[in-house]
């Protein structure tokens, strides 16, 4: 059983910064693109970044490009999302996805497992 674990969420002010950590079990992690997904309240879950399988090619959506940055450890099968320079509205739940050899790792449903999600709060 797949099981992903988000941790590191919590409330910050504006223009500081956070450090989630998605924490995988029960899969071959390095045969994995490892995303980042978000939903705001009110509003529909959405792409926030992502790490292909072979660590090489990393994605980011438009909205966090420059401020946020996803690595992984596969020695520690766990991916990160470093987010600096927070805004109000980075204020959602951060949930993890895992797509084995994924290929569009911006496309929502192409992952096969989910995290539970931690919130992330920016306050102005």
């Amino acid at each position: 059983q797949v099981q992903l674990v988000e941790s590191g969420g919590g409330l910050v002010q504006a223009g500081g910064s956070l450090r989630l950590s998605c924490a995988a079990s029960g899969l071959a992690f390095s045969h994995y693109t490892m995303g980042w997904f978000r939903q705001a309240s009110g509003k529909e879950r959405e792409f926030v970044a992502a790490i292909r399988w072979g660590g090489v090619t990393i994605e980011y959506a438009d909205s966090v490009k420059g401020r946020f940055t996803i690595s992984r450890d596969n020695a520690k099968n766990t991916v990160y999302l470093q987010m600096n320079s927070l805004k109000p509205e980075d204020t959602a739940v951060y949930s993890c996805a895992a797509d084995q050899w994924g290929w569009s790792p911006k496309r929502l449903n192409d992952y096969e497992a989910w995290g539970q999600g931690t919130q992330v709060t920016v306050s102005s």
